[in-house]
């Protein structure tokens, strides 16, 4: 038999088996860090830990805190400087040419405590007293003022950074020192400040999303008839800590899910914390407590989703409230501005609101809304645009080209004038995938230079168990191909590349920042990539085993890279599968001699190199028949 080609189709299949898809496409059935450009595979590109921020400061001075759950990045006119907002499910920080800056508002300042601070020993454990200090396990505090204590110095005692407490009562709790105390004292000067971080009781620290709460949640006769109920107890279910974070102008706008509305002004510089916008002059009927905010284009009124109604603190998780146009202060209505609210019905919860070109495309977890403005005395229009599609995720929805796309409980959806369920050749796969009591966590960003989105959750197979895990797997969609791909990769946020950042950048799980498609490692490491066809069949019957003996490889590659080939060789779909490779093929490579026989082949292209680029094409098969099976 003459040299055969292989020529495969693009994108991903694995909702089918690997034998149909080699015999019907053939397909890809497997890949990681590979996409696919003009129908090939190509490895994607690598990344590299950025040095706009340094956050692998082992003096633990700067060190940012908290899992990253969203982030935004602008240039200031007003000063022509780049920034990041980043929000963690504990903290609010602005990246300034490499610095960090913690903008996590303040529920409370204690000032001018009286050594407070009781030292052991031996012991890293500071017990601070501050009478009925209002904070729970798990808040923040930042000391200042201090002086040293114990051996303990000032510099440990007011870092930057803060300190996570442990409650011991009303009046007292414990944080733990980086160093151990070098005698017992008491002390800290007469003179020493607490800030505290909003904390638990603003829904912040909350990593994962806390049991289910119900009938027979928690331990029998817990508490007493008509007795409010401690948030910090088994019966009660808090949502994890997510950050809606806008730009209004130059400045910006933050919302910790549940929990208030905070404007940071970038004119008062990178030391001023966010403060409540409820406290700004002139501010009339803010909300209390939101579960989402954006801002509507170009009309720009301030829209809160998921928030309490005006002048009470009772939340409806389906009520759309916006501000006065061109002021996100005034939420009051009256006959001369444009502020409002409209009530939504179709769901439970508003679970994310998107700014597209047109309108604001609105999530609830069982349909999705259209809201457009039309000025007084409505200002806007609402409109249902289909059921049955709900989103599971506050950053699982992105628009993209005057589309809007987003992950449902079991699919994929995309609005283009119309709601549609998104054909998907992986979906089964994923959502087999993905842990579901972490939908949450689901981030989905764009790469448009290679038009991608890119959904970032958390897999059964997670390696850091089942306690809080981080995203470690994705799942692909070229939107111009109509391809999907899938992997692995720790990315909690990701961002397009904007302005200066010709790439795009992203967080993983301990909040380091990654420049993407920047070199071709993991940070100088090698990049586990490969791609997978289903089972082919040589003899389109079926009949006849083969002998692969000569393999003509079609690849662009760097004259450093190593790309093996592997066989995987069966006589029946349920057979037993024999390995035969990898065989190395390089730039220079003509040819390479192997001895794979089987009826159906499969093959695994990879590369583990640390600098290894290549793009493949159509590969040849030498085959000839081995024997005459039925």
């Amino acid at each position: 038999m003459s040299y055969r080609l292989l020529k495969l189709n693009s994108g991903i299949v694995k909702d089918i088996t690997e034998y149909s898809a080699g015999k019907n496409g053939p397909f890809y059935v497997d890949s990681n860090l590979v996409r696919f450009r003009n129908g090939y595979p190509n490895k994607i590109g690598g990344w590299e830990q950025d040095v706009y921020f340094d956050n692998v400061d082992t003096s633990n001075a700067t060190l940012a805190q908290g899992k990253p759950k969203n982030a935004v990045f602008w240039r200031a006119d007003l000063d022509g400087i780049d920034r990041i907002a980043l929000g963690t499910h504990n903290h609010l920080y602005i990246i300034n040419s490499g610095v960090l800056y913690d903008i996590t508002p303040l529920r409370k300042t204690s000032t001018n405590l009286s050594n407070p601070l009781v030292v052991t020993n031996g012991s890293t454990t500071i017990t601070v007293t501050d009478t009925s200090h209002g904070a729970k396990t798990g808040d923040f505090i930042v000391i200042e003022q201090a002086t040293a204590v114990g051996g303990i110095s000032a510099g440990t005692l007011n870092r930057i950074i803060g300190y996570p407490i442990t409650v011991v009562d009303s009046n007292s709790f414990t944080i733990q020192s980086p160093t151990g105390a070098s005698s017992g004292a008491t002390g800290g000067g007469t003179g020493l400040d607490i800030k505290y971080l909003i904390g638990r009781d603003d829904n912040m620290n909350i990593e994962s999303a806390d049991t289910a709460t119900g009938f027979g949640v928690g331990t029998w006769n817990l508490s007493t008839w008509g007795t409010a109920r401690d948030v910090d107890s088994d019966t009660v279910a808090l949502e994890a800590t997510q950050w809606s974070l806008q730009l209004w102008g130059e400045d910006l706008l933050a919302n910790n899910r549940n929990g208030q509305i905070y404007y940071w002004d970038t004119s008062a510089g990178e030391t001023n914390r966010a403060s409540l916008v409820s406290a700004l002059g002139g501010a009339s009927g803010v909300p209390t407590k939101n579960r989402t905010i954006a801002i509507s284009f170009p009309d720009r009124h301030l829209i809160v989703g998921g928030t309490t109604l005006l002048g009470t603190s009772i939340i409806d998780p389906m009520l759309v409230r916006f501000s006065d146009q061109e002021d996100f202060t005034n939420f009051t209505p009256t006959a001369t501005n444009t502020s409002g609210d409209q009530r939504l019905e179709v769901g439970n919860k508003i679970v994310s609101i998107i700014p597209t070109k047109d309108e604001t495309f609105i999530n609830t977890d069982e349909a999705c809304y259209g809201m457009s403005f039309v000025g007084p005395p409505f200002t806007f229009s609402f409109r249902l645009l289909a059921v049955n599609c709900g989103a599971v995720a506050l950053h699982g929805t992105i628009s993209v080209d005057g589309s809007v796309f987003w992950i449902g409980k079991s699919n994929f959806f995309v609005y283009n004038g119309s709601v549609q369920e998104l054909p998907c050749t992986v979906k089964y796969f994923v959502f087999d995938r993905i842990q579901q009591r972490y939908f949450d966590k689901i981030f989905v960003g764009q790469n448009k230079k290679f038009n991608e989105i890119t959904w970032f959750y958390v897999s059964v197979d997670n390696s850091q168990g089942t306690v809080n895990p981080e995203p470690d797997s994705y799942v692909t969609y070229n939107y111009a191909e109509n391809v999907w791909t899938i992997g692995t990769l720790n990315r909690n946020v990701w961002l397009d590349a904007q302005g200066f950042r010709n790439v795009p950048f992203a967080f993983d799980g301990d909040a380091k920042l990654y420049d993407h498609e920047s070199g071709n490692s993991d940070n100088g490491n090698a990049m586990n990539c490969f791609i997978e066809s289903g089972e082919l069949e040589i003899d389109e019957t079926g009949n006849r085993t083969f002998l692969i003996d000569k393999i003509v490889p079609d690849a662009t590659m760097t004259s450093n890279t190593n790309l093996n080939v592997e066989f995987k060789c069966k006589k029946y779909p349920n057979g037993t599968e024999v390995t035969k490779g990898p065989f190395t093929i390089t730039s220079s490579t003509q040819k390479v001699s192997t001895r794979a026989k089987g009826r159906q082949i499969a093959i695994k292209y990879s590369s583990t190199g640390i600098n290894d680029d290549w793009t493949l094409g159509d590969f040849r098969i030498n085959a000839t028949e081995d024997s005459f099976r039925w």
